[in-house]
This record gives structure tokens, C-alpha cells and sequence, in this order.
């Protein structure tokens, strides 16, 4: 009968070669590593015990001082002491790097990466998303601290009328009275139509 099939389809499936099992499958797993055929079961190098598993595969070594990723791919355990041992009597191998920068927010643990890293645009220090508003860090920086405090929010919705007072008046050629020309202590009001 050969390799697989039934008696009317001969070249039709293929049979498990796990020691086990010996299915007839009809469609068949071809192991990357033993070039053997399986059936689902078996097809992982697992579970059918694969000498040469994973041959695509890159194995690091993580350096216990600095950090850095190591490759070791197809390196024997002296090969992969020699391979650490150069590394941590080269320049590479720097204690400095291993401590990662987190965010600078008291009680916050975020370890600040490229994605999750803000500039915050007043004082030009880094923070992870959830700090990155100057509110959420208490910023330091050029804005004043009424910006900060409850009372910010009125200052600059003062400043934006006064912008949009100054633009309308503008466009229409002066028509507008100025905010001067009002009550000082008077911020003008901005209508909605």
C-alpha cells in the first residue's frame, strides 16, 4: 500500500510518522525541523518531541548588568559564556544603561518608552500619557501659576475673548468697539447667534 492512501486512492493522505500514531491524514503536517509528516495532533515540535524544533527561531541573552539583548542562536553553553564573557569586558557592556527612565510624577511607576512619552510644551521635561497635561504634573515652568490654581481657566477664557474681540474688530474694518473703549474691569461677551 506504500506511504499512505487507501486501496482506490494510493497517493491520497499520508500516514502520522509520531511512533505513537500512525494516522492516515489527508492533510498532512510537514515539520520544519525533522522534515517528518504528522498529523494535527502531533505537529507541534512538543508534541511530537522534535530533535531540531524551532529552526527559524533566534534565541537572546539577556545581559544581567546593562540590559542588552544578546543573540545566541545556535551557540553550545560554552560558546554562550565566552560570548558573555567578551561582552561584559567590552565597551557595550555599560551599568548606566540598565536603569530604564520613568516618569517623573511622584508615586507614578511608568517606565517611559517611545510611545508613551510626552514633552510637556511649558517646562520641556518627559512624562508618561497620564501626566503629560501641565495640571497632571504640576508644572513648574514659564505659564504662571494661575494656569495651575482653579482660577486659570477664567484667565484664559478672558485672553481668548480678548482675541476674538480684537480679530472681529478687525475684520469689519474697526466697526467694533475696542475693549478698551468698554469698562475696564469689563471683559466683553461673546454672543451666540
Amino acid at each position: 500500500m506504500g506511504d499512505g492512501g487507501t486501496e482506490e486512492f494510493p497517493n491520497l493522505g499520508k500516514h502520522c510518522q509520531h511512533s505513537d500514531c500512525y494516522q492516515l491524514d489527508f492533510l498532512p503536517f510537514n515539520c520544519d525541523g525533522c522534515r517528518q509528516t504528522f498529523c494535527l495532533e502531533h505537529r507541534s515540535y512538543k508534541s511530537h518531541e522534535c530533535p531540531k524544533g524551532y529552526p527559524n527561531s533566534r534565541k537572546v541573552m539577556i545581559c544581567e548588568i546593562c540590559s542588552t539583548a544578546i543573540e545566541i542562536t545556535g551557540k553550545d553553553e560554552e560558546e554562550v559564556k565566552k560570548i558573555s564573557e567578551r561582552h561584559e569586558k567590552s565597551e557595550d557592556c555599560d551599568p548606566s544603561k540598565k536603569k530604564k527612565p520613568r516618569c517623573p510624577v511622584r508615586r507614578c511607576k511608568q517606565v517611559l518608552t517611545f510611545s508613551n512619552t510626552c514633552t510637556c510644551k511649558v517646562c520641556q521635561i518627559k512624562f508618561c500619557l497620564d501626566h503629560r497635561f501641565p495640571t497632571d504634573h504640576a508644572c513648574k515652568g514659564s505659564v504662571s501659576s494661575e494656569v495651575v490654581s482653579g482660577g486659570g481657566r477664567d484667565a484664559i477664557g478672558n485672553k481668548f475673548l480678548m482675541a476674538l474681540v480684537g480679530r472681529n474688530s478687525k475684520d469689519c474694518g474697526g466697526s467694533m468697539s475696542s475693549p478698551s473703549s468698554n469698562k475696564s474691569s469689563r471683559i466683553p461677551s461673546v454672543k451666540a447667534c
